[in-house]
C-alpha cells in the first residue's frame, strides 16, 4: 500500500454487496454457489484495506460513532472492474474507419504513437485514459504504453496521485515500425530497467515488461527480453500472440525456424505465470498445451476482435485446456471503455461459437477472474477483509431503458444479465481505489488522491450515529 492510503480515515460503505468466492462456471447449480451476495451490506475500510464485510445492521451497531458511512442503498457494491490488456497511446484512434490489423497499426497507430516523445501528449493522454477507467469503474489495468520512457512516467506519476493499482510498460520494439518508434536491443531493455528501478514497487505499482509482438522484434531484442524477463521472475509480461492470420503468416517467415507463434514466445522463456497473451484466437492444439504448461494467460478481447474482424476466441476450448482467461477492452483497437459493454459483447461472440457466457461468470470474469488472470488475486478482485479496498458501486437502473427492463427483473442473475447488456458508464455511482472516492457521477474525477473524500452526492456519508436519520433523508 502507498503512504497515501495510509493516511486515511475509516470508512463504511454500505449497499448491495456482491464478490465471487470462486469462477462460476466451476461450481454446479448456475455457479450460485461460488456468489457472495449480501442484501444489506456493509464494507469497513481501515488504511486502505477491507477490514470487515457484513450485514450492515448488525455491524452498524459495533462501529465507532466516528467512522463516517457512505450509505448506497440500493446500488450494488462490487470490486473494482479489471482490464487486463489496453494501450494508453491509442484513446485518439479509437473508432478509426475500416482496416485489419496489420494495415490498422501502418495507418492510425504507429502514426499516433509517434506523438508520444512529448511529455505533454504523454501527461494529457494519462490523464484522461485514468479519468475514463473511473468513470466506468475499473481500477486495476494492465497498459501498454509507447517506445518512449517519458510515456511510462506520465502513466505511472498520474496513477501514483491517485493512489491506484496498475500494472504498465514501456513497448520494445526494434523493427518492422516507423524508425521514430524503434529503439535498439539494447536500448529497449536498458530503458526497462530504468524504469523498474524508477516505479516498479512504488506505491501500488507493477511494471510489466512490455515487447510489444514477434513481428516488430528481432531475435536481439527477444533475446534481450528474454534477460529482462530472467532477472525479473516476479514481473508481468505482456504481448500479443496470434490475433489475426496475415499476422500468423508473418511471424512464420519472420521466425521459420519456429513450429508456431506461441513458439517464439517459449523460447525466450515468456510463457510463463503473469504472462499476458492478448488475442490468442488462433492457436493450435500444441499451443494451447504451451500456454496452460507455461501457466500464461490468453487474453479475450472481443470489441477489438469483432472491430478489426480478427476472429471469435474460444472460450470453451481454454477452459478444457486449463488455460487462465482474463477480459479486456484492448483500447484502442476496442471500442469501449466499459467492462460492461466489453462483457456484453464477450457474450455475443461466444454465441456465435455456440458458447454462454451467464451473468455470473461475466461478473466473476470483470473481478475476480481478472484479477486472477493477472496474478493479484491476493490484492484484489473480491471483498473480501485483508484485499485492497477498490469498489465499484453500480445503479442497474441509470437509464429509462434499464429501469423499464427492471420492472420485469425479480432475481439478481437476471438484473446482473440487464445491466451487463444495457449498462456503460452512467451506471457507475462512484469508483473507490484503496478506500478513496476517485469518482463519483455527479462531480467526476477526484484529483489528486488526497482530494479523494470530497462530498458524495450520490450516498449519505455521515457518522454511524447519524446513519439512520441519513438513510431516512435520501
Amino acid at each position: 500500500m502507498s503512504a497515501a492510503a495510509t493516511s486515511v480515515a475509516p470508512l463504511a460503505i454500505r449497499g448491495r454487496v456482491l464478490s465471487f468466492d470462486a469462477d462460476p462456471a466451476l461450481v454446479p447449480s448456475g455457479g450460485r454457489g461460488a456468489v457472495r451476495y449480501i442484501e444489506d451490506g456493509l464494507v469497513l475500510v481501515e488504511d486502505g484495506l477491507i477490514k470487515a464485510v457484513g450485514e450492515a445492521p448488525a455491524m452498524l451497531r459495533e462501529l465507532s460513532a466516528q467512522v463516517m458511512v457512505a450509505d448506497h442503498r440500493p446500488h450494488l457494491i462490487l470490486p473494482g472492474f479489471i482490464d487486463p490488456h489496453l494501450h494508453m497511446p491509442q484513446t485518439q484512434v479509437v473508432a478509426s474507419y475500416g482496416a485489419e490489423l496489420m494495415e490498422w497499426l501502418q495507418k492510425y497507430t504507429f502514426p499516433e504513437e509517434s506523438r508520444y516523445g512529448d511529455p505533454a501528449v504523454a501527461a494529457g493522454a494519462s490523464r484522461f485514459l485514468l479519468d475514463e477507467l473511473l468513470a466506468n469503474g475499473t481500477t486495476t489495468a494492465a497498459v501498454f504504453c509507447t517506445t518512449h520512457p517519458g510515456s511510462v512516467d506520465a502513466f505511472f506519476a498520474e496513477s501514483l496521485s491517485r493512489g491506484l493499482r496498475m500494472v504498465a510498460g514501456k513497448v520494445m520494439m526494434d523493427r518492422n515500425a516507423p524508425p521514430a518508434l524503434l529503439d535498439a536491443a539494447e536500448e529497449g531493455a536498458a530503458d526497462s530497467e530504468a524504469l523498474i528501478a524508477r516505479w516498479h514497487g512504488r506505491g501500488r505499482l507493477e511494471y510489466a515488461i512490455s515487447p510489444r509482438f514477434a513481428p516488430t522484434s528481432s531475435e536481439a531484442q527477444l533475446e534481450a527480453t528474454a534477460a529482462l524477463a530472467r532477472a525479473h521472475p516476479d514481473l508481468h509480461v505482456q504481448t500479443h500472440l496470434s490475433e489475426n492470420l496475415g499476422e500468423i503468416d508473418f511471424v512464420k517467415q519472420l521466425f521459420p525456424w519456429a513450429a508456431d507463434y506461441t513458439a517464439v514466445y517459449e523460447r525466450y522463456g515468456l510463457v510463463r505465470p503473469k504472462g499476458l497473451f492478448g488475442h490468442c484466437i488462433h492457436l493450435g492444439d500444441r499451443e494451447w498445451r504451451a500456454m496452460a504448461r507455461g501457466g500464461a494467460t490468453a487474453v479475450f478481447c472481443p470489441t477489438s476482435n469483432l472491430f478489426l474482424g480478427s476472429g471469435l476466441f474460444d472460450l470453451a476450448r481454454a477452459r478444457v485446456e486449463g488455460v487462465k482467461v482474463g477480459l479486456a477492452t484492448d483500447i484502442g483497437g476496442g471500442t469501449s471503455y466499459s467492462m460492461l459493454r466489453t462483457a456484453s459483447e464477450a457474450y455475443k461472440v461466444l454465441a456465435l461459437r455456440g458458447q454462454t457466457l451467464p451473468a455470473f461468470e461475466a461478473f466473476h470474469m470483470m473481478t475476480a477472474g481478472n484479477a486472477a488472470a493477472m496474478g493479484l488475486e491476493e490484492r484484489i478482485g473480491r471483498i473480501a477483509p485483508g484485499l485492497e479496498a477498490d469498489m465499484v458501486v453500480l445503479d442497474s437502473q441509470a437509464t429509462t431503458a434499464l429501469r423499464r427492463r427492471m420492472e420485469r427483473v425479480d432475481n439478481l442473475a437476471d438484473e446482473l444479465f440487464a445491466l451487463l447488456v444495457l449498462g456503460d458508464e452512467r451506471s457507475t455511482v462512484a469508483t473507490y481505489a484503496a478506500g478513496r472516492r476517485v469518482f463519483d457521477r455527479r462531480s467526476g474525477p477526484a484529483r489528486p488522491a488526497h482530494a479523494a473524500r470530497a462530498t458524495m452526492p450520490d450516498a449519505q456519508l455521515g457518522p454511524q450515529a447519524g446513519e439512520a436519520a441519513a438513510a431516512q433523508q435520501q
